[in-house]
Formats: structure tokens, sequence, C-alpha cells
């Protein structure tokens, strides 16, 4: 393991299209969504272990899950913990996360990933980060990862790449010609059979000296805020300098802040079995299903002429069932939801609309 690199694991999103099950008193990186008996963060955390250092792996979160973070890992040392006051999307945090990393060691080459994908194939998955961060530390280029699509598919974000490769670096890293958001399923059709475009995985390798001269570059206001007085990183005054920045801060991811107008980004693309998790269904394609492909949780779940539906009740719970196909059934607290499987990304509507009506303690 290299002494010079780092891994930044953000872990500050709520998970809202996995209400009621993640809610932002407890979102779905503290669960054990999988059933495998670690949440999501010590997954990656476990993951990324293989290849980093323990003492150079970082976390981002939002101060209010501080808590959850130690009992999780409790290995970790507590300046390896980044807390945001709230939440201002991912420039941001990787702005703190980069000088923070500076003052440690201005020579590192860092990994960013959010902490609840999905690796099937490790092994590979940690091969392709090897070879990134070989790349990163040799060229001044911003790299992200890209997956190479097996259906035409509405949730992900899209990356288009050229036939321009990085010489002498393995051929599965391509420069990058456009961002593309959630396309519809048309859109995502084109996309698939092109050839061109891959999943935009949201995980990033760069040498910290390359990205900090992009924020510069493209983000100089955030990167101003983080600059203004780096002697009070890992002092007792970080805290209150922290919360001074981002209650000013633009609110702004580092796809659109950055990567986007970019020069030197690159796509380095793979397979390894890779999902974000990022809502009911893709969650449903990588757990294993009853007789009638029900994806079913809860110990006392009567389901009668019920198909290919996603079951989550507690369980001390009775529920009985019937007559549902293609459905999401889900309860959690006082909270129940059931709507169609086709209509899941209609949930961070749902969300919003009982906000509005009922506050957010149902959150």
């Amino acid at each position: 393991m290299d002494k010079n690199h780092y891994c930044v694991i953000m872990a500050g999103g709520i998970g809202s299209r996995f209400w009621p099950l993640s809610k932002i008193s407890k979102p779905k990186q503290f669960l054990d969504i999988l059933g495998t008996g670690r949440t999501l963060l010590q997954a990656t955390y476990d993951r990324f272990s293989e290849v980093f250092l323990p003492e150079n792996i970082i976390v981002v979160t939002n101060y209010i899950y501080r808590d959850f973070v130690f009992e999780q890992l409790p290995d970790i040392n507590p300046s390896q913990v980044l807390l945001e006051p709230m939440r201002k999307n991912t420039a941001p945090c990787i702005a703190y996360a980069n000088y923070r990393i500076r003052q440690l060691n201005p020579d590192a080459v860092v990994v960013v990933s959010p902490a609840d994908h999905l690796i099937l194939r490790q092994d590979i998955f940690l091969g392709e980060i090897r070879k990134a961060l070989d790349t990163a530390s040799s060229e001044k280029v911003l790299l992200t990862l890209g997956i190479k699509p097996n259906r035409p598919e509405t949730g992900y974000g899209y990356i288009q790449a050229t036939m321009k490769e990085i010489a002498g670096k393995p051929d599965n890293f391509r420069k990058v010609k456009t961002f593309t958001e959630k396309p519809d399923i048309e859109l995502a059709r084109v996309f698939y059979e092109s050839g061109e475009f891959y999943w935009n995985s949201g995980i990033f390798i760069w040498s910290l000296e390359t990205i900090m001269e992009a924020f510069a570059r493209h983000l100089p206001d955030i990167d101003a805020l983080f600059a203004a007085d780096e002697s009070v990183y890992g002092t007792p005054g970080e805290e209150k300098y922290i919360t001074d920045i981002y209650s000013v801060c633009t609110n702004i991811s580092v796809d659109y802040g950055i990567m986007e107008k970019a020069d030197d980004v690159y796509v380095f693309f793979s397979d390894f079995g890779w999902s974000d998790l990022g809502s009911w269904g893709s969650l449903y394609e990588h757990t294993d299903h009853d007789h009638n492909g029900n994806m079913l949780s809860g110990r006392n779940v009567f389901a009668y002429d019920v198909r290919n539906s996603i079951i989550n009740f507690p369980d001390d719970k009775i529920v009985v069932l019937h007559g549902l196909d293609e459905f999401i059934v889900v309860e959690s607290g006082n909270i129940l939801l059931v709507c169609r499987k086709e209509d899941e990304q209609s949930i961070k509507q749902f969300v919003n609309d009982v906000k509005i009506e009922k506050g957010e303690e149902y959150l």
C-alpha cells in the first residue's frame, strides 16, 4: 500500500428514493440493506481497506451522523471523519477533504467514492482502482469511473467517451466528450445502442494537485472559502470555520462544477457488477427472490398471488398481501409506502409532498 494514496468516502446523503426505510434520521448508507451483516458504509470501508492504509481513509458525513460512523467504524480515528454542518452537494464536500488531505500529504493521489455502492466482482474493481491510481500519479488528469451498460437505464447519468486514449495507459481509459443527466427511456436506448456511453458511477480518481488546480480554475469562489485560513484545519477552530463556509458556499456537484468544464477529463470503464443502489428497483436486481419473483423481508409476511414485488416489513408485524404484481410495499415506523415498481422514480415527489403536508418528522 502506498502512503501517498488516500480514499475519501462520501457518506452524507439521505437516500430519499429508499424512503421510508431510509430516512434523514438514519439514511441507507448506515443500514444493512443487503442483509449481509454489514451496512453499506461498512462494506465500502472494507472494500477500500484492501487498497489504502487505514489511516488514509477519510469519511465525510453530516454532523448528525457522527455517532453512526464511529459505531460502525470503531477503529477509525476522529481526525479521519470530516463533519459537514449542512448538505451542499459533492463539490464543497470534496473541497473540504482536499484541504484536510493537503495538510497531511500534498503529494496525495485520491479516490473519491460514495458510501452506498454495490460491487459484486470486487477483485476486478480493485484492480481497476489500482490502475487508475497509477495513472493519476503520473498524468495530470481527472478520472471518473464509467460502467459498461448492459441495458437502457433511466436511473443513471451517462458519460460519452471519445476514442482518444492516454498514451501508454490501459486502453479502457478514454477522454470524455460529454456528461448527460438521467435520460428518458428513448434516449437511454440511443445511448446503449451507440456503444459510446457509460453509466456515471460517481467515483473519481485524481492527484490532489490536479483537483485543487481544477477547483481554483472552475470553482474559484468555493476554493477561496476553504483556502482563506488553512492554519485552522485540525484545530478546535475548524468546526466554526467550516460552518461559516457552508452557510455561504454554493450548492453544486463536482460533476457540474468541474468535470463538465475541465479539459483533461478521462473515463476508465469496466464491468465488475456495479450498482449505486439508488432505488428499490436497483436493490431488487441484486437480491434473491422467492419462487414468485418477490424480494421479501420480514418474518411474518403472508403473500397470496403476489409476484415480482418488493415487500419489506418489520419482523414484529404480521402482514397479509393478496393479488399484487410488480409492486413496492414497505413499512418503516409509522409510514407505509405502496406503489408500482414502474413508478419508483416518483418516490422523491412523494417524500416532498409528505414534507410539505406533514413536516420533516416523517422523513
